[in-house]
């Protein structure tokens, strides 16, 4: 029997315990549609390819999913990996089924512009169908532990990328969901790929002390028992495992001895009741003195994500801080596996009719992040929706709002309504006047203060303040259809400074050839609505310019190729010269040095193709290239040769002091230099100075730096400069 036989008996055995016969023969059918797809795959283990949505599978059975889960975790990856369609799946499996392995599908078969875009783009999928379905990211995030289980056998750059983007982006999903155990793995292995010397130095520091620490808890466990057991409560008492992210964060982000970490010694504590949990808290305090500021009552003000505990840190036993988590066995079920805890579907919905509160902020995020249309953009605003890190602050009626840690009052006014946010003038925390960009922090109470509609709106300042994408997107939606007009002027003259940046015209820039497809990619009816939408911020300037320019010079290439050619043309009757420049990648074209900057080898170059005249070569620092006149897209890359023996023209100027015998000394230092002297102007200035121009033969950039030194080191002489013509 092979390795995989024994896993497929394995996993038939866990299927029909759980289970039962009937739903085994749906998924036994459903793994023998993947194998058979899947055959010939292979991992970048070597394994067969099978053995990954196995491995899936299992992970969903563990978090407690039902069956149809099961089934599309199976299936996660035929459509992506295999050629079978999202159709075949819901004739063979059903739609519900289809659907979910059809949300985990990424966009792989769309031409998208970079990979930031791709990924931005498939996230946004899988929470659009994660909105329908909450089992589309339940199943993802059994696929992405599974893969970082396996991530040794990719290669490095892999490793790091897939090992950001979990940190990034799933384990903050999984802390929105309550998932706990699965956010732990998930950064745990991440940590490893990122910082490898940080992850086992850690776990070196953490084994070094493991017997003590054991014994210790366990002490704490028996005081505990003994108590509890006195006033006739059931518990079950355990050391709390070690989260290694969580350590490594406070040491390497905080700057923390490994000492000054409290957690490290954790118990957890599980009773019947709610009532319980706070009589276990009043026996704790009793036994031991409770740190001040380390108390957290989540059973009162649960978090957004369900989790519900109590949190105490006290000094134990022998003097050392340890920490106390207290909770219910539904409360510990929830920290374990959050949503998926609850998931009991029965045709295909959730029992549970408190479910849409719950996933509330899941749409909210997607009605937020609706407008954000550059890839960028959107994986940011991502990022600080899910971001770990939050506060809790309170309605002045005390409910309960959420928010991203260094949000302030304005994120506070949009969270509670659209109308609250555009119609603040000031906010109070506690009582006091704060100013609008207070950082809030847990606990606080916050009441903001509002004017008439008719004379209040935000001001785009707010932008620059506001931390939560919710207030950044009804900002600038207030501005999209309140200001519109200004929004169209303001866009346009954002792109003119733009394109004068990166020395273009916008006069050519927004041509119709090269505008057009710009606005339809983007869903703009015409070029004054993504003006506008530039002007209020819903479309990024750079992304605008950077796509524009594209298309502009993907044509204008062509035309550069056509101008080349005639170039060659005309340089072939009339006989050409290199003087020592190249044109990379062509031959036989006529070259000429400017007199507006003379370059000489050593210099920056850069080729003009004039009309008629071949290339001019310009160093590339000359004046003459910023001017409006000048056509980007004539320019073109040139390089010096090794020309022994050859001359360059460059044009000096020399302030000094006035003094007898001062041209003198400027000619002895060319004649003892050996250079040609081919022009020479000496005319005196205001307070008794004096300015030489001069033009000298010189074979090099050293040479000239030479020459030039030699100047400024005459007596009188206030400043030597190489100057245009």
């Amino acid at each position: 029997m092979t390795p995989l036989d024994e896993q497929v008996r394995e996993f038939e055995k866990k299927m029909r315990s759980v289970y039962g016969d009937e739903q085994w023969s749906r998924i036994d059918k459903a793994y023998a549609f993947a194998a058979s797809h899947h055959l010939g795959q292979a991992r970048s283990s070597g394994e067969p390819f099978i053995i990954h949505p196995l491995a899936v599978a299992n992970i969903l059975v563990d978090m407690g999913m039902d069956p149809d889960s099961v089934i599309a975790g199976l299936l996660h990856d035929v459509v992506e990996d295999t050629y079978v369609p999202v159709a075949e799946v819901e004739e063979q499996f059903g739609k519900d089924i289809a659907d979910m392995v059809d949300g985990v599908t990424k966009l792989g078969h769309i031409a998208y512009e970079n990979k930031e875009e791709r990924q931005a783009e498939s996230l946004r999928k899988m929470l659009l169908a994660m909105a329908k379905d909450i089992r589309v990211i339940i199943i993802k995030l059994a696929d992405r532990l599974h893969n970082l289980r396996t991530l040794e056998y990719v290669d490095e750059n892999k490793q790091r990328a897939k090992a950001y983007e979990t940190l990034e982006i799933y384990a903050p999903l999984a802390h929105r969901l309550g998932m706990s155990r699965v956010k732990w793995e998930l950064e745990d292995v991440a940590l490893r790929f990122i910082d490898p010397d940080g992850y086992y130095d850690l776990v070196q520091k953490i084994s070094k002390k493991r017997d003590e620490r054991e014994a210790y808890i366990q002490e704490v466990i028996d005081m505990l028992n003994d108590q509890i057991g006195q006033v006739g409560l059931e518990a079950e008492i355990e050391g709390r495992p070690k989260h290694f992210y969580s350590i490594y964060k406070k040491m390497y982000m905080q700057h923390k001895d490994f000492d000054q970490i409290l957690d490290l010694q954790a118990v957890r504590v599980v009773v019947e009741t709610v009532k319980d949990c706070y009589a276990v808290l009043g026996i704790v305090h009793t036994l031991w003195k409770p740190i001040p500021g380390r108390f957290k009552d989540y059973i009162a003000v649960p978090k957004p994500n369900m989790y519900q505990s109590l949190h105490t840190t006290v000094i134990g036993p022998r003097g050392e801080p340890f920490e106390i988590q207290i909770r219910t066995r539904e409360m510990h079920r929830t920290a374990e596996y959050g949503i998926a805890a609850h998931w009991k579907y029965k045709e295909g919905r959730s029992a549970s009719d408190s479910m849409d509160k719950k996933l509330a902020w899941l749409r909210e995020l997607l009605e937020w992040q609706s407008d954000l249309k550059e890839p960028r953009e959107f994986m940011e605003a991502l990022k600080i929706d899910l971001f770990t890190d939050e506060v809790f602050v309170f309605t002045p009626k005390g409910d309960v709002i959420d928010l991203p840690k260094g949000s302030g009052p304005l994120d506070f006014a949009y969270s509670i309504h659209s109308a609250v946010g555009n119609r603040c003038v000031g906010a109070k925390v506690n009582g006091k006047i704060v100013t609008l960009d207070y950082q809030l922090k847990t606990g606080d109470i916050v009441e903001i203060l509002t004017g008439p509609a008719a004379t209040t709106g935000p001001s785009r300042d707010w932008l620059q303040i506001v931390k939560t994408s919710q207030a950044k997107n009804r900002i600038k939606q207030w501005f999209k259809r309140e200001r519109k007009e200004e929004n169209i002027e303001k866009g346009r003259e954002m792109l003119e400074r733009e394109a004068k940046k990166h020395r273009y015209a916008f006069s050519e820039l927004s041509k119709p050839e090269w505008l057009d497809p710009i606005v339809k990619k983007n869903g703009f009816k015409s070029a004054q609505e993504l003006y506008a939408a530039v002007g209020y911020g819903g479309v990024t300037v750079n992304q605008v310019m950077q796509r524009l320019i594209q298309e502009y010079v993907a044509f204008q290439k062509a035309n550069k190729e056509v101008e080349l050619e005639d170039i060659k043309t005309s340089a072939a009757g009339k006989g050409t010269g290199t003087k020592g420049v190249r044109v990379k990648g062509i031959d036989n074209v006529m070259i000429r040095f400017s007199r507006c900057c003379n370059p000489v080898p050593g210099d920056d170059i850069v080729g003009y193709i004039t009309r008629g005249r071949g290339v001019s070569i310009h160093r590339r620092d000359c004046s003459n290239l910023e001017d409006e006149a000048v056509e980007s897209h004539r320019f073109i890359e040139v390089e010096w040769e090794k020309t022994p023996n050859a001359w360059y023209t460059a044009h000096i100027q020399i302030t000094a002091q006035d003094r007898k015998g001062l041209l003198g000394d400027v000619t002895r230092i060319i004649n003892e230099m050996r250079l040609t002297l081919t022009a020479i102007n000496a005319r005196p200035t205001k307070n008794k100075q004096a300015a030489i121009d001069m033009e000298i033969e010189i074979t090099n950039t050293e040479q000239l730096q030479l020459v030039m030194n030699k100047f400024n080191a005459l007596d009188g002489v206030l400043g030597v400069y190489r100057i245009n013509g």
